[in-house]
C-alpha cells in the first residue's frame, strides 16, 4: 500500500486555496456594501436580490475558508482517510444558502408588486451593480481554476455560486435597462423573480454535486483516469483488474482495486508486483493518492491474456493483451473467474 497522504506543506497548495478564500471573503464583502449602496440609491426589487445573494457569498466564503483550513490537516486516528469530506459538506451548505436567498428575493420581489414600489437613480444604480458584477465574474474564475489546481470542491463550488452572482447581476442590470427604456415599473420585481427562480436552480445543483461527494458516489472522471494511469504502467504478471473502487475527499484520493496475478507466485511476489504498481499509479494521478491493491489468483481462466513466458501451469496459449477498459475494472467481481469456479 502506498504510504497514506503527509501533512500539507508550503508547496502543496494549501497556501494557495488559502489565499483564494481569503480574497473571496474580503472581495464578497467589499462588493455586498457597494450592492446595498446601489439599492439604497435606487430602491430596486432586483438590486436588492443581487445584494441579499452577495450576503450568501460572503457567509458561504467565511464557512468555505474555514473548511479550507479543516480539509488540510492530515489522516490521524479518529479520521483515517483525513478531514477533506468537510468540503462536501461546506458545498452542500451553500447550496442550501443559495435556495434560502431565493426564497427571499421572491418574497420581497412579491411584496414589492403588491405595494407598486418604484424605482429612482437608476442609472448610478446600473453602473455600480455593473462594476461588482465584472468583479465578481473575476473572483468566479480565479476560485474555479484555483479549486481546481490544488483539488478543492469548496473553492469550486465557492467560484461557481460567484460566477452565479455574475449572471444574476447581468440579469438586473437589463432589467433596469429595460425599466429606464419603458418607465414599465413591475419589470423590475418581475426580473428578481426570475433571478431568485435561477438561483434556486443552481443552489439544487451545488447540494446535488456535493452530497454526491458524502456518499461517494461513483466519479466517472477520476476512476477513468485510474484505469489510464495501469493501463500506461503494464506490468507482467497483472493479468486483469476489477473491483476498482476511488473516492475522492479534497485533494486527496483513496483507491482499492483487485489485481488478478498468476496462482502460482509466491505471497511476497505478488506482493511485490501489486506494490510497484500502486507506485506506478500513484506517480501518475495528481495530489495526495493511497492505493491498496488486492492480489487475487487467476485460476487458469486467464491464459490467453497472461504474458508469463514460463507459466508452468498454462492451459492455452498467450494470444494477446488487451487494455483494461473501465467498465471491466469497475466490476465487482470478474465474470472469467465466476465461470472458473
Amino acid at each position: 500500500m502506498t504510504s497514506p497522504p503527509s501533512p500539507p506543506s508550503p508547496g502543496d497548495g494549501h497556501s494557495a486555496r488559502i489565499r483564494a478564500g481569503i480574497l473571496s471573503l474580503v472581495v464578497g464583502a467589499t462588493l455586498l456594501a457597494v450592492k446595498f449602496y446601489a439599492y439604497q440609491l435606487t430602491g430596486s426589487a432586483a438590486v436588492l436580490s443581487d445584494a441579499l445573494e452577495s450576503i450568501v457569498n460572503v457567509v458561504a466564503a467565511a464557512v468555505a475558508l474555514v473548511a479550507l483550513t479543516v480539509a488540510a490537516r492530515p489522516a490521524d486516528r479518529n479520521h483515517p482517510y483525513g478531514h477533506g469530506k468537510v468540503e462536501y459538506m461546506t458545498a452542500a451548505f451553500e447550496g442550501g444558502l443559495i435556495a434560502f436567498a431565493a426564497l427571499l428575493i421572491i418574497k420581497e420581489a412579491l411584496g414589492a408588486l403588491a405595494r407598486g414600489d418604484t424605482t429612482s437613480q437608476l442609472g448610478a444604480g446600473m453602473a455600480l451593480t455593473l462594476g461588482a458584477g465584472v468583479v465578481n465574474a473575476a473572483l468566479g474564475w480565479y476560485l474555479i481554476r484555483t479549486g481546481k489546481r490544488h483539488a478543492s470542491i469548496a473553492l469550486v463550488a465557492d467560484g461557481k455560486h460567484v460566477l452565479t452572482d455574475f449572471w444574476t447581476t447581468i440579469g438586473v442590470v437589463v432589467g433596469l435597462a429595460l425599466v429606464l427604456a419603458t418607465g414599465i415599473w413591475w419589470i423590475d420585481p418581475l426580473v428578481a423573480i426570475v433571478v431568485a427562480l435561477n438561483l434556486a436552480y443552481s443552489g439544487w445543483k451545488v447540494m446535488r454535486e456535493a452530497t454526491g461527494g458524502l456518499l461517494d458516489e461513483e466519479d466517472p472522471e477520476l476512476v477513468a483516469e485510474i484505469v489510464g494511469a495501469i493501463n500506461e504502467s503494464p506490468i507482467p504478471g497483472v493479468i486483469g483488474v476489477h473491483f476498482l473502487r476511488a473516492i475522492r475527499s479534497s485533494r486527496w484520493r483513496h483507491v482499492d482495486a483487485h489485481l488478478v496475478v498468476p496462482e502460482y507466485w509466491s505471497v511476497d511476489r505478488a506482493h511485490d508486483v501489486a506494490t510497484e504498481l500502486e507506485a506506478r499509479v500513484a506517480q501518475e494521478l495528481a495530489g495526495d493518492t493511497e492505493i491498496l491493491f488486492h492480489v487475487d489468483p487467476c485460476r487458469r481462466a486467464y491464459c490467453r491474456s497472461c504474458d508469463i513466458s514460463e507459466c508452468p501451469i498454462r492451459v492455452e496459449a498467450f494470444a494477446g493483451r488487451s487494455p483494461i477498459e473501465v467498465e471491466e475494472a469497475v466490476q465487482p467481481e470478474d465474470s472469467t473467474e465466476v465461470a472458473a469456479d
